[in-house]
């Protein structure tokens, strides 16, 4: 069964199975998962266990971390969800809840931390944070992955008695919407091992069965009992290939600790893990086919415990040169984390090997085929160092990676772009829009939406694609065959058409005449009209909602305009849609 949702719903879909308690409190971008479960649960949805699951929503995240040790420790599957500072307030219960070996799973949707300043945009900044804590550490690329490893953290916490973090980028994987195979979760059930699962229960606390647990120790004992756990590390990774093993024959996939794409021969790999994978897969798909270039990428799934066995298993033999990527900073160190793994596990093996690691993608920032490319032609270079960023212009430290910025890769896509304002609803009419089209026909849909940090009144911009196949571009919509723009004071502060496609199609919502509009408009937006044959419509939205009885509601005019422009379904059904949907939100 296929299904058009986003990677906090995907999250939420197979996590809620495993949970028997959810000790919450919401955070952006994380706080979706959060009340889809509460939402679920309030509806009587059944766990496996029989019963729907038990929601508890504390007054801040320490107080969820401690609500969840508490749970663990009466015998309670219980699982959180939360990100950025949120996760750095439960390390503490962390610490407790890897040290105590109870199966927590705690989903998050990676997100910067406020250090400078403070960003409510994604990278891996929080889950590099707990990496001392002994959570063992889950990644996933895209949403779809989502979907086919929640389970295995949940699996495997259960069995191996070590915690797990579930991660995914915020907003990038967090939010986007893409056509998905759901999983069957009868089968993902069936994997549960039900004696380890009886063997936690029988730990929890119980006045019938005295246990002395939470003690204090000293240096006789202590340093021995850490030690101790590292029976139970090590088989981790074994675990986790054993039902990812499990879960491709499921899903039909080919899921491992560290999964290789690419050349079988390549002499130049990428280390990396989150949503730039998918960007970096489509990247080494067209320097194969088109350049015939040796390159390739190591996708990291888990990533805590590392495991140096796996690692080498999946890494192609040919190998002469690696770039390791990390979506985090850590000033003052001699690299950041997954690059320090990497060079003590290669230069264990192979001296002569180059390893490079660098940063990227800092607060979601924009990664595209463009420096992807850049980066393996930096590999070639007498000036390749460490420490590199890529994505931005370091003229300070002269760190950054040089890459041709007009450089794309061609696409049958159909893209659009859409740019509005907080709480004018084209960011719902948008997800209307990849619902219809996705859930109706046979495309593929991918729907990411920017959103402006002021959030109601500052600007989004939705990027919508349409494709024949699984899209894999996580990064901005590029060049668009249709745009629309539902404020007109934008055109005076960004250069949107420059992103519009020769003879796309341009429609701006304004109460302007067409003689004011042309007379705002500046020369370079004229002459891109004129060079690239666009065409250009306009209309007052404003007015067409109040003369059809649903003032205010621009979202839905704007929407039927997008249908009927951008010719991806059929004008008439997809109206049709559009009214049932507005039936329903007015009868609410």
């Amino acid at each position: 069964m296929k299904k058009i949702m986003d990677g906090n719903e995907a999250c939420s879909y197979v996590s809620y199975n495993f949970t028997e308690v959810a000790g919450i409190y919401p955070i952006t971008p994380a706080s979706p998962m959060a009340e889809i479960t509460d939402k679920w649960s309030s509806e009587g949805k059944l766990n496996y266990f029989g019963t729907p699951v038990k929601v508890v929503e504390m007054e801040s995240e320490a107080g969820a971390a401690g609500m969840v040790h508490g749970s663990l420790e009466a015998g309670c599957l219980t699982t959180t969800y939360t990100a950025s500072q949120g996760l750095l307030l439960m390390i503490p219960n962390m610490y407790k809840i890897a040290g105590e070996m109870l199966p927590c799973v705690i989903n998050v949707a990676a997100r910067s931390l406020a250090t400078h300043a403070l960003s409510i945009f994604g990278d891996h900044q929080d889950i590099y944070a707990t990496r001392a804590t002994g959570f063992a550490m889950l990644a996933s690329s895209s949403v779809q992955q989502v979907m086919d490893l929640t389970g295995v953290a949940h699996l495997a916490a259960i069995k191996g008695r070590v915690p797990f973090l579930n991660f995914f980028d915020g907003f990038r994987t967090s939010h986007e919407l893409q056509k998905i195979d759901v999983i069957d979760t009868d089968k993902l059930k069936r994997l549960i091992d039900e004696k380890a699962l009886n063997e936690f229960r029988d730990r929890a606390l119980n006045p019938d069965k005295p246990f002395i647990k939470g003690t204090a120790q000293n240096e006789d004992i202590y340093f021995q009992a850490t030690e101790v756990r590292n029976e139970y590390y090590n088989k981790i990774p074994d675990i986790v290939c054993k039902y990812m093993e499990e879960v491709n024959k499921i899903t039909g996939g080919n899921y491992q600790p560290f999964n290789y794409y690419g050349s079988k021969t390549a002499t130049k790999v990428i280390v990396a893990m989150g949503s730039v994978c998918e960007t970096i897969k489509e990247t080494i798909d067209y320097l194969i086919e088109e350049k015939n270039e040796n390159v390739g990428l190591l996708e990291v799934h888990l990533y805590r415990p590392f495991s140096t066995k796996y690692f080498l298993r999946a890494l192609p033999k040919s190998v002469k040169k690696i770039a390791v990527l990390d979506r985090t900073k850590e000033p003052g160190s001699t690299g950041e984390p997954l690059y320090l793994d990497v060079v003590k596990t290669i230069k264990e093996i192979d001296a002569k090997v180059l390893v490079v690691g660098g940063r990227y993608g800092l607060s979601s920032k924009n990664t595209t085929p463009a420096m992807i490319k850049g980066l393996y032609d930096f590999l070639d270079t007498r000036e390749v160092h460490n420490n590199f960023t890529l994505g931005i212009n370091d003229d300070v430290t002269k760190l950054s990676v040089k890459y041709d910025k007009n450089f794309r890769i061609p696409s049958n896509n159909i893209e659009f772009l859409i740019y509005g304002f907080g709480s004018d609803g084209m960011v719902s009419a948008s997800k209307d829009i990849m619902k219809i089209t996705g859930t109706y026909t046979n495309a593929y849909v991918q729907g990411y939406f920017q959103y402006d940090s002021k959030k109601s009144g500052g600007v989004t911009i939705s990027n919508l694609r349409f494709g024949k196949k699984p899209i894999k571009s996580t990064y901005y919509v590029e060049k668009a065959s249709l745009i629309v723009c539902t404020k007109d004071s934008y055109l005076k502060r960004m250069k949107m058409l420059e992103k519009i496609k020769n003879k796309g199609v341009f429609v701006l919502n304004t109460t302007k005449s067409p003689d004011e509009v042309l007379a705002s408009m500046s020369a370079h937006d004229k002459k891109i009209l004129r060079d690239r044959s666009v065409k250009m419509f306009i209309i007052n939205a404003t007015k067409k909602a109040e003369d059809a009885g649903i003032a205010g509601k621009i979202s839905a005019i704007m929407e039927a305009l997008i249908f009927k422009l951008g010719k991806i379904v059929d004008f008439n059904f997809a109206l049709g849609k559009i009214k049932e949907n507005l039936a329903v939100k007015f009868s609410n």
